[in-house]
């Protein structure tokens, strides 16, 4: 065994199978080569060095049959999606990550270079290295029913590295590249459509999926006898190319500040692109030289180790939620009540009618609150309706789950009921005390407080061990974290039932204990806390909103302030201060402007720029020791260190990685950072401050 499959040893080997067929139309055979890994759609197909060395081979037998054309398909349902990134970790050279680089674009090349034509048949998902074979391939169509389209590297922190920065923008253009690689990628990792995917210019024709091979033999028999001329833009290499840079390199740095390798080498190499010729086999050898030098360089770099251990919490570990009891406990969800009916109540009966298709209560303490709420949830229905994700029937459906009542009675349908009120615990426990005379015993009490105690909650109740808090994140629909906290006396069925619920709506769920701020409002205050304090000791306030750009968070902390509300995260704070008064301190200034109903510490001249609202700079006192951004950035690190560590002492989570996946999920922090703790043993933070890492050396770095 080679070192390089050595490194793969635990490769799903996707095989290539080669059939020689007869097509009307084409004079020769056509050697249809299919890829399978042997299992079901739920398994897609990857590639790792043995899975490439078998997609060679089958080259050789197509090759060696002297065939009229030679197509690629997948196997039922998906194409491949992309190069096995388990094996990743366990590169421990360069040479060893530069001789995966080589090893695809030799194989992937022998089509680009074929005499004869070839053709991508892209029956199903097509990913990464999946939709790198395509492009190799002349010409491509793709069934109307593939799920997911894309390249999605620069969001693992890789580049599409098997041709594709070189191929796609010589293919579709510069400004469509743009798009795929760089700007869909760094927006969740976006998904294109068929359609879309050949509006763009990837593929020539989409067609229906139920006879797709053979339709496709049909055009490509049509497109072998001349009968059809796909179109090819003519790419434009002067100001059209540079406007697609410039436009690239403006978006990769507001999404990554310039911290994240990955994007910044694909932008150096869709430059390189202009001057790539891929009808020369020369001119397109320099660009996959220099693809290899990039996969190598970022693949040896600790920043793509973090986003590949964040990515397999997010696959893996979120599926999978540590301390969750057996699943068989959980009961099914009939009805559910919701308490309050603002915008985040509003949000919550939406996602639940939607995802549960189970009658949605909403209570409120008059019918006005009650009808605004209704309103919203209606018209976010007529807006999915008229995105065309909802049929009229759907719709209406939808909206006659949602309903409202004044009377608690009518809570009696319901057996799961999540209050969402004001964060005060006096109000949440009338409330939950008012309710117990009107649902059955074994209903299921949720809170989504952000930072209050489930355990003192449910102290008063006849029922505590039925409390249990289920903390979602604004925006509801977009966010996909779920903090469920066990009170002191919450059970092991409903605590089975919250997981299973938080299943149901589509969320990634993480077992938190009951201590205030659970885990990512917690890590939140004390971070913004850290900076608020130095703007209070007389640091400006833009020189400090920067500061930390580097720990990764998707927002600066003044513009994530206004976003969460100053009122709110100074309770927040109060409640955590009352924990640990030491290090969640009070901030005066953000006191003063929460006293007197500033919502945001920006202001905004006519033409967008950003600067201090003048109220706010009368009203926050600051003192007279600044700090530089280099001090802010390290008091924060420090903060931080410190926090995780007690967090871990204190079992609040199982595991480090728990404390991650909170902040990826449900705060968006850099996958190139890991989340938080693998950048805070990078940087040394972690020994410095606790004297040990958080994660052993090579679980999200070299």
């Amino acid at each position: 065994m080679t070192d390089l499959a050595s490194a793969f040893s635990d490769e799903v080997v996707t095989h290539a199978y080669t059939k020689l067929i007869d097509v009307p139309g084409i004079s020769g055979k056509v050697a249809l080569v299919t890829l399978d890994n042997g299992f079901d759609h739920t398994k897609p197909s990857t590639f790792g060095p043995t899975g490439l060395a078998e997609l060679d081979a089958a080259l050789d037998t197509a090759f060696d049959a002297s065939p009229a054309a030679i197509a690629v398909t997948g196997k039922p349902f998906i194409f491949a999606v992309g190069a096995d990134l388990k094996g990743v970790p366990t590169i421990t050279s360069r040479d060893l990550a530069v001789e995966m680089g080589q090893l695809g674009h030799k194989v992937f090349k022998r089509l680009r270079d074929a005499s004869i034509p070839t053709f991508a048949f892209v029956n199903g998902a097509v990913m990464g290295g999946g939709l790198e074979v395509a492009l190799a391939c002349h010409y491509r169509t793709v069934s109307r029913s593939a799920a997911a389209i894309a390249l999605p590297e620069c969001f693992l922190g890789l580049v599409p590295g098997w041709g594709g920065t070189q191929l796609l923008p010589n293919i579709v253009g510069p400004a469509n590249a743009v798009t795929v690689i760089l700007e869909n990628a760094l927006s969740n990792n976006k998904m294109l459509k068929p359609e879309q995917a050949a509006g763009l210019g990837i593929f020539d024709e989409v067609l229906d999926s139920a006879d797709f091979i053979e339709q496709s033999l049909r055009w490509a028999a049509a497109v072998s006898n001349g009968e059809a001329t796909p179109e090819r833009p003519e790419i434009d290499r002067g100001q059209g190319w540079d406007s697609a840079l410039a436009r690239a390199t403006k978006f990769v740095d507001s999404k990554t500040k310039g911290f994240a390798p990955g994007p910044a080498r694909a932008l150096e190499l869709l430059a390189l692109a202009k001057d790539t010729d891929i009808n020369d086999p020369d001119s397109l050898a320099k660009g996959f030289a220099a693809e290899d030098e990039a996969l190598a360089d970022l693949i040896m770099s600790d920043e793509l180790r973090a986003g590949l251990y964040a990515f397999d919490l997010v696959q893996r570990r979120a599926k999978r939620p540590a301390g969750a009891p057996d699943k068989s406990l959980a009961r099914p969800i009939t009805g559910v009540g919701i308490i309050g009916a603002g915008l985040m109540a509003s949000q919550l009966a939406l996602l639940f009618a939607r995802q549960l298709k189970v009658p949605v209560i909403m209570t409120d303490i008059d019918q006005e609150r009650i009808d605004k709420g209704l309103d919203y949830v209606h018209g976010e229905i007529d807006k999915l309706q008229g995105k065309g994700r909802l049929s009229h029937d759907a719709a209406n459906r939808l909206k006659a789950l949602v309903t409202g009542s004044l009377d608690k009675a009518a809570f009696a349908r319901t057996n799961f009921v999540i209050e969402a009120v004001f964060e005060n615990l006096d109000l949440k426990k009338k409330i939950f005390a008012e309710l117990e005379d009107h649902i059955a015993e074994d209903t299921i009490l949720a809170t989504n407080t952000s930072s209050l105690s489930i355990t003192k909650m449910a102290a008063d109740l006849k029922h505590p061990e039925r409390v249990v808090g289920f903390h979602f994140f604004n925006p509801v629909a977009v966010l996909p974290l779920l903090e469920i906290i066990r009170g002191h006396k919450t059970d092991d069925v409903t605590l089975a039932t919250a997981f299973a619920t938080a299943k149901s709506l589509k969320k990634s769920a993480v077992l938190v204990a009951d201590l205030p701020g659970f885990v990512f409002n917690r890590l939140l205050i004390r971070t913004l806390g850290e900076v608020m304090n130095a703007v209070d000791e007389g640091t400006p306030f833009e020189v400090a909103d920067v500061a930390i750009t580097e720990l990764g968070m998707p927002m600066t902390p003044f513009t994530l302030l206004g976003l969460v509300g100053p009122a709110v995260a100074l309770h927040t704070g109060e409640t955590l201060s009352e924990y640990a008064p030491d290090r969640f301190k009070d901030s005066p200034g953000l006191r003063a402007i929460v006293d007197a109903g500033i919502k945001s510490v920006w202001a905004y001249d006519e033409n967008g720029k950003q600067a201090v609202d003048p109220k706010v700079a009368e009203l926050w006192t600051q003192g007279d020791n600044p700090s530089t951004a280099e001090q802010v950035l390290e008091r924060t690190r420090r903060a931080f260190a410190e926090e995780v560590q007690l967090m871990l002492d204190e079992n609040v989570v199982a595991a480090a990685q728990d404390i991650d996946l909170c902040m990826i999920l449900g705060g968006g922090f850099a996958f190139w950072n890991g989340g938080i703790t693998p950048y805070l043993d990078r940087t040394g933070t972690s020994e410095a401050v606790n004297g040990k890492r958080f994660l052993e050396p090579g679980v999200a770095s070299l």
